[in-house]
């Protein structure tokens, strides 16, 4: 099963819109984890499996493991955990590539041989033959930046081109010319909610990854509203800092437990 079907299949079944990101900072682990030299892999597999009932997908941020020692062995490790303990969740591996043909041959490769993700955050700015070696894997998701989160976000994405915001053809282009094996994805920020809105109306049912809720201060209903599809799904709402560092203390994986399940409640009020 490929990622897309894998993705709409968790919506159904696990009734939920809610992804849970695991970007893990060793400052803010319990104290269990001082001087544990796997404290990233064991973290990040204890909010998993707290968490796993209530995730549309996993996100693993490859920056928070790539920074340390052996990280990118303990994101190995947690990539190969979440496949075998939950296989109906898809995984998708936050690094953000984009580079000429032969060196995005070789991240393609990274994220889904190396490290196994079903998906991968992806960088449009260089062009199609930056993205091809990732859409080649056709079974694969090629979740692609288009409006994110962040406030310095309109500095480039909402220059006009042709009397359009260069986000508006970001998501026409994949939309359309990119997306011949419908594997692809968009990466659109909660903080934007107006552009999200119509962002779902070029794209259709495309999956849309929505980072932003929480700590950013994007709206879950504004969300909820402006970007889901007709049936009710089309969303990955992304939670990552509100879920990990729920508690620092010896309850920390029951308490990202009660904040996903909280945070995927709410997402469901507003379906």
């Amino acid at each position: 099963m490929g990622f897309i079907d894998k993705l709409r299949a968790r919506w159904r079944n696990a009734d939920t819109l809610l992804c849970v990101g695991l970007d893990p900072d060793p400052a803010k682990f319990p104290d269990r984890f001082v001087d544990d030299p796997d404290a990233l892999f064991a973290f990040c597999r204890d909010i998993a499996d707290a968490t796993a009932e209530y995730a549309c997908a996993f996100k693993p941020q490859i920056a928070y493991f790539a920074a340390h020692n052996d990280g990118e062995a303990q994101l190995q490790r947690l990539i190969a955990h979440l496949n075998g303990a939950h296989p109906d969740v898809p995984v998708i591996l936050d690094a953000k590539r984009g580079d000429i043909g032969s060196t995005a041959q070789q991240y393609a490769c990274e994220a889904f041989e190396r490290f196994g993700a079903d998906a991968v955050t992806l960088n449009p700015y260089m062009g199609l033959d930056s993205a091809e070696p990732f859409l080649q894997y056709n079974d694969r998701g090629c979740v692609f930046l288009c409006h994110t989160s962040n406030p310095g976000a309109r500095d480039f994405q909402e220059l006009l081109v042709d009397g359009a915001p260069l986000y508006q053809h970001i998501a026409r282009t994949i939309a359309g010319e990119w997306n011949g094996d419908g594997n692809c994805a968009l990466v659109v920020g909660a903080t934007f909610p107006e552009e999200l809105a119509v962002i779902r109306g070029i794209v259709g049912d495309m999956p849309l990854l929505i980072p932003g809720v929480g700590a950013q201060g994007g709206d879950v209903e504004a969300v909820v509203r402006n970007g889901r599809t007709a049936d009710g799904t089309g969303l990955m709402i992304n939670s990552s800092r509100g879920i990990l560092y729920a508690s620092r203390g010896e309850g920390y994986a029951e308490a990202a437990a009660d904040a996903a399940r909280s945070l995927r409640d709410e997402i469901n009020r507003y379906r």
